[in-house]
């Protein structure tokens, strides 16, 4: 049974409903202690031994907490799914709020407790709980997705007659103490998707986001490892809070022993006041084991790839001019670039910034959504949608709603729209302020140009830019800070966009990566990972962006010999076998590109539509090889019949060439068949380069690909090889 409950548990007195449960799905478990007088606790959280004995798991739940060892308080102290300092926890709590300095600890006692489940479809646990003395009613939820992803949220109300401040409301789950070490992301604009590790010490390893969007030095998912962890060995458990607003995680070791991730919303002072009947819900925080970090990555894929509205066609081919052309709109020179799109075979052709009001450069006409009239008036915008169109592809254009230029018709019109502090506009970032779409008429004006211009002009695509940080960012309506109430309404003008044009789908953009969540991927259909599309800089990007994300999910793109923002320059194949590991693009002015380079991208192009089924539907396979010189990325299909690796060398290694390579991810018992794939494949034999086998494949069983593995190629740096390996009928 994937849920499980036993009544019994050893102390607890009697409760309308059973003292213990057990949740399980996707070999994980979750066994949650469910006291009459507390809040739920956390007995285990890991590997999944199998179905419980009933007696095995009343005798896990009675013996659940450690020795009194600590010289603390008189009675075992437990770190609930929601910690509070009353019940003796002295590490940070879940709850912190007030009312005008009274009721700031609290006291949760359940009042009802469900719990559902299905056989082998993991459960749930709904709980609500009272304090009768802070009058809080606290709404407590812990999922087990199929995928092993468990997912929890709370709501707070106030049930008294005076208001309650907010100050916090984050949720905890514990890990074992042999996950030692720590793992989180960091980054900055350009280089966003950065690893970094350190000790589990002693102490609390926080992680703020107060940017006002997700950021780009995000920790995305903040997990605790074993010391063995890597791709595809040792034991993680991870933690996203999916908000693309401010918000925070923290890995936090107790002197007693305990170890906790938690997280939630990063509240501002006073941003979240809770009048009678008023309730705050918070993110969903999302919690993953695994064996290892593929495992914990699966996990959050076989999620998103379950929703309701997870993409089903297949992902188009992309070309975003931003890069050819900048703010440079012309008719004849946008059309030559959409004749040299459709002859290399892209289906989708977006129109960046500069196309509105004033915007000829980006100190202008941001929020002035209506079309330039001296650069595409006179039916010039009409013939750039439908000579787009003729040629076979999409039209995609370029928005950036939540944001205004002071020197625009919009912030002329209605000061009174911008997120500031009363009295002083914020700081400028980028010559932008922020559109305070928590204003209903600065959400109904943005809703209302973005709609009229999709249905007059058929467009198929937006790419949703959002390009500063909220500093200062209060409403002009409550004076308060408007960090919160800014976040929500973008979700829901999101909504109401989508909903009100059926088949519209939109990219979440922000300075490239700085708003990549779950909760923005419920309201777009893909991410744009980077605004650095230097192929080297991509390969640790979309890397690590795959822990959160599948590949059909983040924007990938194939850029200019020489990068724009590094300026380093790599060849062709090198930049497209990066850009296939994703959602493919290009974002390259194809007009000034060789005949040759030209053939080539074609072959890419053609090469992507093929493989792109197995790429936006297999297990992602990961593995760092060489002391990190040489690096492993494959997608290995669902039956586990067709696998495709890429091989790319990072730096030159110390010795040379590389030893066998270990391919992971296919059946142990089918016999495989291993090419050399990819349009770069057709290069001439050269025994000093290539192995033996390079000119006829290799047959081996799944098992000696993964235990023994095959030579590569002596690659030089910089440069990737593609591995097709397909079951033997």
């Amino acid at each position: 049974m994937t849920t499980q409950v036993i009544p019994e548990l050893s102390g607890a007195v009697d409760a309308p409903w059973d003292s213990v449960v057990a949740l399980r799905a996707g070999g994980v478990s979750l066994v949650l202690g469910l006291p009459d007088d507390a809040l739920p606790f956390v007995i285990h959280w890991g590997a999944d031994p199998g179905e419980w004995d009933a007696e095995g798991l009343r005798e896990l739940a009675a013996h659940a907490l450690p020795p009194l060892a600590t010289n603390g308080v008189d009675s075992s102290v437990i770190a609930s799914v929601l910690p509070e300092n009353s019940r003796g926890w002295t590490g940070t709590t879940g709850l912190a709020g007030h009312r005008s300095g009274r009721a700031w600890s609290t006291r949760f006692v359940p009042v009802s407790v469900e719990v559902t489940g299905q056989d082998g479809q993991g459960g749930s646990v709904e709980v609500r709980a009272v304090d009768v003395d802070a009058d809080l009613t606290l709404d407590l939820s812990i999922v087990l997705l199929p995928s092993g992803l468990a997912r929890l949220s709370a709501g707070l109300t106030n049930i008294g007659d005076s208001t309650y401040t907010l100050d916090g409301l984050q949720l905890a789950l514990p890990v074992p103490t042999r996950a030692d070490v720590l793992f989180d992301l960091a980054g900055r604009w350009g280089k966003e998707k950065v690893p970094q590790w350190r000790e589990f010490t002693v102490g609390t390893h926080l992680r703020e986001g107060r940017h006002g969007r997700t950021g780009a030095d995000a920790a995305t998912v903040l997990t605790a490892g074993t010391t063995d962890l890597d791709f595809g060995q040792g034991e993680a458990w991870g933690l996203h809070v999916a908000f693309s607003g401010n918000h925070r995680t923290l890995a936090e070791r107790a002197f007693s022993g305990e170890r906790l991730l938690l997280g939630g919303e990063l509240l501002l002072p006073g941003e979240i006041q809770l009048g009678s009947g008023d309730t705050y819900t918070t993110p969903d925080v999302f919690a993953a084991y695994g064996a290892g970090l593929d495992d914990v990555a699966a996990r959050f894929h076989t999620y998103l790839r379950a929703r309701h509205s997870h993409p089903r066609t297949v992902r188009p081919v992309v070309m975003n001019v931003w890069e050819a052309v900048y703010f440079d709109h012309d008719l004849t020179r946008l059309l030559e670039l959409a004749d040299a799109a459709q002859r290399v075979g892209v289906e989708r052709f977006v129109l960046d910034d500069g196309w509105f009001g004033s915007r000829r450069d980006d100190t202008s006409g941001l929020g002035d959504w209506v079309i330039a009239e001296d650069v595409w008036g006179g039916g010039r915008f009409r013939a750039l949608v439908d000579g787009v169109k003729q040629r076979g592809m999409q039209f995609g254009l370029w928005f950036e709603p939540e944001m205004v230029n002071i020197e625009s018709a919009l912030a002329a019109s209605h000061p009174e729209w911008l997120l500031q502090v009363p009295g002083r506009l914020p700081i400028e970032f980028r010559h932008q302020q922020v559109l305070d779409l928590s204003h209903p008429g600065a959400f109904a004006h943005v809703e209302r140009q973005i709609i009229s211009l999709v249905r007059e002009y058929g467009i198929d695509y937006i790419k949703w830019d959002h390009n500063r940080d909220l500093m200062d960012a209060g409403s002009t309506r409550t004076g308060r800070a408007g960090v919160h109430e800014q976040t929500l309404a973008t979700y829901r003008l999101l909504d109401a966009i989508r909903a009100a044009c059926p088949g519209l789908e939109i990219e979440s953009c922000s300075s490239g990566g700085a708003r990549v969540d779950l909760e923005i991927l419920n309201h777009t259909d893909r991410v744009w990972a980077s605004d650095c599309i230097d192929a080297r800089e991509r390969q640790q990007i979309q890397r690590w962006t795959a822990q959160l994300l599948p590949p059909e999910l983040v924007g990938s793109h194939v850029g200019a010999e020489r990068a724009h923002t590094t300026r380093r320059q790599f060849d062709l194949d090198f930049r497209a076998s990066t850009a296939l590991f994703g959602h493919f693009g290009i974002e390259w002015d194809l007009t000034a590109a060789s005949p040759e380079d030209l053939a080539r991208l074609g072959e890419w192009v053609d090469y992507y539509k093929a493989v792109r089924s197995l790429i936006h539907t297999g297990t992602v396979v990961r593995r760092t090889l060489e002391s990190g010189d040489l690096w492993l990325h494959g997608s290995v299909s669902p039956d586990r019949r067709r696998g495709l690796y890429a091989l790319t060398l990072r730096e030159r290694h110390v010795t040379w060439p590389a030893g066998r390579v270990r391919l992971p991810g296919l059946a142990p018992l089918v016999q495989y068949r291993v090419t050399v794939a990819g349009p770069s494949a057709d290069a001439p034999y050269d025994p000093r380069i290539h192995p033996s086998w390079y000119r006829t494949g290799i047959v081996l069983t799944g098992s000696a690909l993964g235990e023994v593995g095959v030579h590569i190629p002596a690659l030089d740096p910089d440069t990737t090889v593609l591995l097709d390996v397909e079951a033997l009928a």
